[in-house]
């Protein structure tokens, strides 16, 4: 497994837009409702790839995506980037200024 996304079930509110974006199909929603009464989604893992597509699509910002040690990220060289402007790596892997 190349990654593992947490959902947090009480922020979900179950709209399912991760699910379909999923290239692994390992997202589905919860036949349990949570305490404001909304179907969350939630993980299976097995087969995620971290390649954070649902973290990017969740409108209430509920998804966490996690990548193993072993995977190594391949970041743009700095003649790719203005060298004016320094960035920096935010939490879900892009650059920020």
């Amino acid at each position: 497994m190349a990654g593992k996304i947490k959902i947090d079930a009480e922020r979900c509110k179950g709209c399912g837009l991760c699910v379909p974006v999923c290239p692994q199909n390992v997202i589905a929603i919860c036949e349990k409702s949570n305490s404001r009464g909304y179907f969350p989604a939630e993980a299976v893992n097995a087969g995620c790839t971290g390649c954070c597509l649902c973290a990017t699509v969740c409108p209430e910002v509920a998804i966490e995506v996690y990548r193993d040690d072993n995977v190594v990220a391949v970041e743009p060289s700095r003649s790719q980037q203005n060298p004016s402007e320094p960035h920096t790596k935010a939490r879900n892997g892009r650059y920020v200024k």
